[in-house]
């Protein structure tokens, strides 16, 4: 059956808001008619220093100005140095830059498979997976994903992924055969709700994976380059991975991931086996090295971690006035949920009426994500929004549920 007409040329697989915006600074977005919105949304974790930052768009149009793509055939200082900086700062040894979080999973998907290949046990291919995750809109991805929304009408679901369900470790071990290459997992599930893996939980994937010869995966597409207020959210449980893919916060809004891995685990991914056209070009290394000069500047993550604290705690105050609405504040850092006992489309539509961006989640949660520049005033504002728009749902309900009683 032929969809209906789209009034829009562009693919109607988006459930757009009617909104548009012209310009943006800072912590907010503005339309073409001079109406104000503070962005908590941030593009989807996106925008992590915010909208028109001056030092990524005098770097931008720097490069803009030099050089925009010239491909893998030749070295790309930029992205050298870029790689560089990211090895210094984390468990790596290796980078290769893609352009989106999908992509840098998908490189990590193969870099594990091909790991195996290259030490003589092809049959180990199979990633342990953990219900509620999302991990990209790629086959494989959706695959590692394991949601049946984002599977279903695609044909055959990939092959080498095995979901169990999230934070229980005997399934893990269960789950764990001669086929097993390794575990992936997000350190924060966002899309799957802001559920929070207690540290000790990841403590124990990295002895099981020391233990069986698995490698251990981490996606860090949306809490890596400061989200939580550590530069990777897996620092908080002291755990290092062996391979992981990052993407969203480190382009600041330019299309730019990566997958990090040890020398160990990437043995196998030898010249030819992988690669991009776009990935790591100047534009995109220009912008991710100016990102890292905001970033990684002293007392920039402790800024994040304060913020973080903060809006959790005038959110608790918001739960404790509208629990009938709002159950449960949940997060880390500047990634923030609030759980919903309303839809949370109509909890996110109301904030937006209030002019303020929130992004959903599963388990019916309404995301704030603002960018890490964000501050203590714009957080006293958004909670004031927060708090009229509960409280004009729960006028509604009032009205609706008296005019019910009076038919």
């Amino acid at each position: 059956m032929s969809p209906a007409p789209s009034p829009s040329p562009l693919l109607p697989v988006f459930a757009r808001a009617d909104l548009a915006f012209e310009r943006g600074e800072g912590c907010w977005l503005e339309t073409a008619d001079g109406t104000r919105y503070l962005d908590f949304a941030a593009g989807v974790a996106v925008n992590s220093l915010g909208h028109a930052h001056p030092h990524l768009v005098e770097a931008l149009t720097t490069q803009a100005r030099k050089l925009w793509h010239v491909s893998n055939l030749y070295r790309i200082p930029e992205g050298e140095r870029l790689a560089q900086r990211l090895v210094d700062a984390s468990f790596a040894d290796v980078v290769f830059f893609a352009n989106s979080g999908a992509e840098a999973l998908e490189a990590s998907i193969k870099l594990a498979r091909k790991h195996f290949h290259a030490n003589g046990q092809p049959e180990r291919y199979r990633l342990i997976t953990f219900e509620g995750a999302f991990h990209g809109r790629t086959l494989a991805t959706i695959a590692a994903g394991g949601q049946a929304k984002y599977i279903e009408g695609f044909g055959p679901k990939v092959e080498g992924f095995d979901q169990v369900p999230f934070g229980d470790l005997a399934a893990v071990e269960a789950a764990i055969t001669p086929e097993t290459a390794g575990i992936l997992i997000e350190p924060l599930q966002g899309e799957g709700g802001v559920r929070l893996v207690p540290p000790s939980f990841l403590r124990a994937l990295r002895e099981i994976c020391d233990r069986t010869g698995l490698l251990l995966v981490f996606d860090e597409v949306q809490t890596g380059v400061g989200r939580t207020g550590r530069l990777f959210a897996h620092e908080m449980a002291g755990v290092t991975p062996d391979v992981m893919a990052i993407a969203k916060g480190i382009g600041g809004g330019f299309p730019l991931g990566a997958c990090l891995a040890t020398w160990a685990a990437a043995d196998g991914m030898t010249a030819g086996v992988h690669g991009s056209t776009f990935g790591g070009n100047p534009l995109a290394m220009a912008v991710g090295n100016a990102v890292l000069d905001v970033v990684l500047a002293p007392d920039f993550l402790e800024h994040v971690r304060q913020m973080g604290l903060l809006l959790r705690q005038r959110l608790a105050g918001v739960v404790d006035a509208h629990r009938s609405l709002v159950t449960e504040v949940r997060g880390e850092g500047l990634l923030t949920g609030l759980r919903c006992a309303i839809p949370n489309g109509e909890v996110a539509a109301a904030f937006r009426s209030e002019r303020l961006l929130s992004v959903g989640a599963g388990d019916n949660v309404v995301r704030l994500l603002p960018p890490l520049i964000v501050t203590e005033a714009e957080i006293g504002e958004a909670i004031g929004m927060v708090d009229r728009a509960l409280s004009r749902i729960e006028r509604e309900m009032g009205l609706a549920l008296a005019r019910g009683a009076a038919e």
